[in-house]
């Protein structure tokens, strides 16, 4: 079945997740019609990300079976939905074509120039990074991606979607549920390898599969040691011994500064890290016909994406940070970022899912003690539960009691509401409050609450 072709009627099994909603956007905005369920619609609190796929053109159900029926060509699910769920039964009750969120892509890739970026940290970053280089030199591309672009939300879009007039098109290819490997790009980016829902090993498997499935160019990171073992041709390729290498680097406050081939860098963000995320642009649209002088009058305005290190405010002299960090590099990459704008962080961090919390526990606590500052600390609530048949043997207090152990100013508090309670009247100016964590749709009024408690108090 050619999907684009011979389906004009789409149903999405889960589409307020930000991988399935951006793909609905992206085929509601080229005249497919598009609808979905989801059972984020039952809570109110809700309500607005439903409101904005209905201003995408796109009609959404309670996940009851109600928004499913004959006239669907086929229903779209990811490798989270269960078999046991009551659509998808009805699905094959109706003999509808059931299809997986990543074939749907692989076949929007066909369709497209495709630039495929992956990679266990960064992706969503150098996504948004690339599209906005692009996008300001009027090159049009469009984008599916996983995190939403500021940019686009001042428009009043979800953000992690756009369609363009041209053929390029990008994509944030995801290796965590191992589909990265039905993607076959004209370029693919690949930024780091660190562990992260897979073994190192298994990560290697996929990322060698992606690097053969990839058209023409394969640009990776030579400043990452496991990354770089991939390159195809190292003149295409970013960070140290390239031509794609930074000097100079400084960070005054929440703006970045560096040097590449003499031009000068200035990217409103923070953290080394996103230096490495700005040379990995710069390598991909050299390829597009970009010099280094257009990505950076470009980047000086790159507004950044949704819960990557957003700065919520300053209050009392206590600058209060949103962050999507939850793998050990990531948390690590968000704290460094955040030192530089305050001489005492405090971090609070929490887990999703016992199972991966269990499985990176030991780089949990690495990490996070080889970059805490002795004046620093770092809270914890308990993990987050998506529900399921997880197996509840692991506690974020364990994680809290290796930090001790390790001579680390750490804390734990169950209940986030009671940790922030107890937090936040301690206090004082000149530090920073990161917060830190992933899946759980609830951290995003968690983070404006603990903004007002801040400013109110």
């Amino acid at each position: 079945m050619d999907l684009l072709h011979d389906c004009k009627r789409f149903f999405f099994i889960g589409v307020g997740g930000a991988g399935m909603s951006a793909i609905a956007q992206y085929l509601s905005g080229n005249g497919y019609e598009v609808k979905g369920s989801d059972r984020l619609f039952s809570d109110s609190a809700n309500a607005g990300i439903q409101h904005q796929l209905e201003a995408a053109r796109i009609q959404c159900f309670q996940q009851d079976g109600t928004g499913l029926d004959n006239l669907v060509d086929v229903v779209i699910v990811s490798t989270a939905i269960e078999d046991t769920n009551m659509e998808v039964k009805k699905a094959r009750e109706h003999n509808i074509p059931i299809v997986l969120r990543a074939d749907l892509l692989a076949a929007i890739c066909q369709s497209k120039r495709t630039i495929a970026i992956a990679g266990t940290s960064g992706k969503s970053t150098v996504t948004a990074m690339l599209f906005h280089i692009l996008y300001t030199h009027g090159l049009s591309p469009s984008l599916i991606t996983g995190a939403g672009l500021v940019s686009l939300q001042k428009e009043g879009l979800i953000g992690n979607a756009y369609c363009g007039k041209s053929d390029w098109l990008l994509i944030e290819a995801d290796e965590s549920d191992g589909t990265l490997v039905k993607y076959k790009p004209e370029i693919g980016i690949l930024l780091s390898i660190d562990k992260d829902h897979k073994e190192l090993h298994e990560l290697e498997e996929i990322f060698a599969i992606f690097k053969g499935n990839t058209q023409k160019q394969f640009i990776v990171n030579q400043s990452h040691a496991l990354a770089s073992r991939f390159s195809a041709d190292k003149k295409l390729d970013f960070g140290e011994g390239t031509r794609w290498a930074a000097t100079d680097f400084y960070q005054d406050k929440f703006t970045i500064h560096f040097q590449v081939q003499d031009v000068t860098v200035e990217i409103p963000t923070i953290g080394y890290h996103n230096v490495e995320n700005a040379l990995a642009c710069m390598a991909a649209a050299d390829v597009l016909g970009l010099s280094v002088q257009d990505c950076a009058k470009a980047l000086v305005s790159y507004a950044g994406i949704y819960r990557r290190h957003q700065r919520l405010g300053c209050a009392k002299g206590i600058t209060v940070i949103d962050d999507y960090a939850h793998n050990p590099a990531k948390i690590a990459a968000s704290i460094l970022a955040c030192q530089p704008v305050a001489p005492k962080l405090v971090a609070w961090f929490q887990p999703h899912g016992f199972g991966p919390t269990r499985f990176i526990r030991k780089e949990l606590v690495e990490e996070i003690s080889r970059v805490l500052r002795p004046n620093d600390e770092i809270w914890m609530s308990e993990i987050y539960y998506a529900g399921g048949t997880a197996v509840k043997d692991i506690s974020s207090a364990d994680l809290i009691h290796d930090l001790q152990a390790k001579g680390v100013k750490a804390f734990f508090v169950a209940d986030r509401m009671d940790l922030f309670r107890e937090l936040i009247p301690t206090l004082q100016q000149e530090t920073v409050l990161l917060l830190m964590g992933a899946r759980d749709p609830g951290l995003e009024t968690l983070a404006a609450h603990v903004w007002q408690m801040l400013s109110e108090q």
